[in-house]
């Protein structure tokens, strides 16, 4: 019996050991996210398959109420029912471009959302809606939009799993890829080195490669991949750019 206990103690070790005590491993990976509100709406259920089949790391679902940006989407039950169809395995994270973020948490984590990213512009009370969404099993995005600066999200950085740097104005696809986010990006990577870190706008083979340098590592892509003859492809390349980024930077510490 003290056996078997000292055997959980060790494995639970491991289990909360930090990826970081490695010199030569990173603490995050690379991961990309097709943005599921390219593609054709009429069968999102079998287009969320089909990016995962082309071998997606996770789904980004764009919620937009009409008030925090100019546009709107769907909710959560939608959600619940892409969660219906696409089974548990599949990470949504859901990008709340909505003006009360706190309204939408228990609903969404109802519906099967995995990750609840809101806008920092959007709440006077960051820390308690952090708290409200961990309370609720799911993970933390925090989004800054292009004019808000990476230090007004620097104070949160350590409670969050992921931050997301808009390299559009949030609200409407197909726009052109901001490059002067890229500082943002790199300060971030550089004071939080295992902080996940998202791009999300006008990203695509064209943009990556000052994505990936720049040390973002969970990529947000829509029309690049959706819009594509060969998504698979796509998705890899766009991988491909952002681990070897990633190996770079380890072998450069």
């Amino acid at each position: 019996m003290l056996r078997a206990g000292r055997l959980l103690a060790v494995s639970l070790s491991r289990l909360h050991a930090s990826p970081t005590n490695s010199s030569h491993s990173m603490a995050y990976s690379a991961k990309i996210g097709p943005s599921i509100l390219s593609s054709d709406l009429s069968c999102l259920g079998s287009e969320c398959v089909r990016m995962m089949e082309c071998g997606a790391d996770y789904l980004h679902l764009d919620v937009m109420d009409g008030h925090f940006v100019p546009n709107i989407t769907f909710g959560h039950p939608m959600v619940e029912c892409l969660r219906k169809t696409v089974g548990q395995d599949p990470f949504f994270d859901m990008h709340m471009m909505v003006s009360r973020p706190e309204q939408w948490v228990k609903p969404m984590a109802a519906a099967g959302a995995s990750q609840y990213t809101f806008h920092l512009e959007a709440t006077t009370n960051p820390g308690n809606l952090i708290k409200e969404i961990r309370e609720s099993a799911m993970k933390v995005g925090l989004a800054i939009k292009p004019g808000t600066t990476v230090e007004e999200l620097a104070p949160w950085a350590n409670q969050i799993d992921m931050a997301l740097i808009m390299t559009v104005e949030p609200g409407f696809g197909g726009q052109k890829f901001m490059e002067d986010m890229m500082p943002k990006v790199s300060w971030l990577r550089s004071q939080f080195p295992s902080l996940d870190i998202e791009v999300d706008g006008g990203v695509g083979p064209d943009t990556i490669h000052k994505c990936a340098e720049a040390g973002a590592n969970m990529i947000v892509s829509g029309s690049a991949v959706i819009g594509s003859e060969d998504p698979r492809s796509v998705i890899k390349m766009l991988r491909d750019a952002v681990a070897e980024a990633i190996q770079k930077r380890s072998l450069d510490r």
